[in-house]
């Protein structure tokens, strides 16, 4: 990691509540042709998420614990806080000396912005502005919420002006996309109430929207992207439903990350 910093932009979305399962399922369908631009020849990367819902998992993201590979074994870490005794902390790392890795980019001249989506980020309370004081600049508003159904295209739309407006600058851009956590079941033409298949419907609406931030990145010329689930949810398994609970769909994350 320690190899682009300085020299690309870095790009981290945060699919909020994605499942790995229904990720990779509609990548074998077919069925996210922009987010299949991105992907490799085997879809998804199945990770196992550091906590099981928004706030635990950003804590840890943002101090440089991004989802681990699920397969046994130490694995490095793209950022690392430096403290000593850490077994993931290679020399590929890019060790900053702060608390977070938007602190650690700042002191390389990155300018960090947020685009804020689910309740974590909306800067209502004091715990809503935790993520979104760590950024140069933070953005929140109701359409970027759980509640609006073109959430992630005032989303990417909000991205890519501040993209355009920093044009010259190295940035360091996060989104914390909200779409696919509850409510979703609008996404469906059917539905009442949020299932597997509107988290489905949901992350397509999501792939139908990404190519307005691609396109800008494109023109850009170039970043490090990375884009993960924060947490999986239940729907039902095993009785459990919902998230901050031990099951396998919580703690399996979609992960992938890129040169473009």
């Amino acid at each position: 990691m320690k190899q682009y910093i300085g020299k690309l932009d870095i790009v981290f979305i945060t699919l909020d509540t994605l499942r790995y399962d229904v990720a990779q399922q509609l990548w074998m369908e077919g069925r996210l042709p922009n987010f299949s631009k991105w992907l490799p020849n085997t879809g998804w990367e199945k990770r196992h998420s550091p906590g099981s819902f928004t706030f635990a998992a950003h804590q840890a993201f943002f101090a440089g614990f991004l989802p681990t590979p699920a397969l046994p074994g130490k694995h490095s870490r793209l950022f690392a806080a430096r403290f000593a005794g850490s077994e993931t902390t290679t020399d590929d790392s890019f060790v900053f000396d702060a608390a977070n890795i938007v602190e650690g980019l700042k002191t390389e001249g990155y300018k960090t912005l947020c685009v804020g989506g689910v309740g974590f980020f909306n800067k209502k309370t004091a715990l809503g502005e935790v993520f979104t004081s760590m950024f140069d600049e933070s953005y929140w508003e109701e359409k970027f919420g759980v509640t609006e159904k073109k959430s992630t295209e005032y989303q990417f739309e909000k991205a890519v002006e501040l993209l355009n407006f920093y044009s010259d600058d190295k940035i360091f851009l996060f989104v914390n996309v909200s779409a696919l956590h509850q409510p979703n079941y609008f996404y469906s033409k059917t539905a009442k109430n949020d299932c597997i298949e509107t988290h489905a419907a949901a992350l397509e609406y999501i792939d139908s929207q990404l190519s307005i931030l691609q396109n800008a990145l494109n023109e850009r010329g170039g970043a490090f992207v990375i884009c993960c689930g924060d947490h999986g949810t239940a729907y039902g398994e095993d009785g459990f439903v919902g998230h901050r609970i031990g099951h396998e769909k919580v703690w399996e994350v979609p992960y992938i990350d890129l040169l473009i």
